[in-house]
């Protein structure tokens, strides 16, 4: 068989195993992602997987760059992506995406055995939060015309009306026409 009748059957065996995870994504006929996870979990991460046009004769290439992944470290992301290159190595030549798949999610928690969340550090110097709160503070100003207009069209509470949008339905019909004017 040729490599890309490989490639179709393969294509088609994930999409039957995979039909209604909510877990895997097709991004392409020859890119796809799963997650190996909960989301809430934070030893989560999303595998990218692409075929490149002689696979699987060739490794798949392998990625851990989706923006879910950005609170693992990059000594985790190095030691997942080894220890699924020595998968990819040992099943060179077969159709290995569901192999590959099924291994990461049975070694979460080797993988990311060491994982500590990568936390991003905002500044919280008093510039930050001396502009975030002058952005607060600034109301929208009104003319004396305007709260007039607004006012008499409000009742004591502030609210509008009731019907205050509706439309005069014999007005409209005389504008418009009936069915029975065509």
């Amino acid at each position: 068989m040729s490599a890309n009748e490989d490639q179709e059957m393969e294509l088609e065996a994930l999409r039957s195993i995979y039909e209604g995870d909510e877990c895997f994504k097709e991004i392409s006929s020859v890119s796809f992602q799963l997650r190996i996870g909960d989301l809430e979990d934070t030893k989560a991460f999303i595998l990218d997987l692409t075929w490149p046009e002689m696979y699987p004769e060739t490794a798949p290439q392998i990625s851990l760059d989706a923006f879910f992944n950005k609170r693992i470290s990059a000594e985790t992301k190095q030691l997942i992506l080894s220890k699924l290159e020595e998968q990819v190595e040992a099943n060179l030549g077969t159709a290995m995406m569901y192999t590959l798949f099924e291994w990461a999610k049975e070694n979460q928690e080797a993988l990311m055995e060491n994982h500590k969340p990568v936390v991003a550090v905002m500044s919280s110097g008093d510039g930050m939060s001396a502009n975030t709160a002058k952005k607060k503070e600034k109301k929208e100003q009104l003319t004396k015309s305007q709260k007039r207009r607004i006012i008499n069209r409000t009742d004591h509470k502030g609210e509008l009306p009731r019907g205050w949008n509706w439309i005069d339905v014999i007005k409209q019909l005389s504008r418009t026409g009936g069915k029975d004017d065509e």
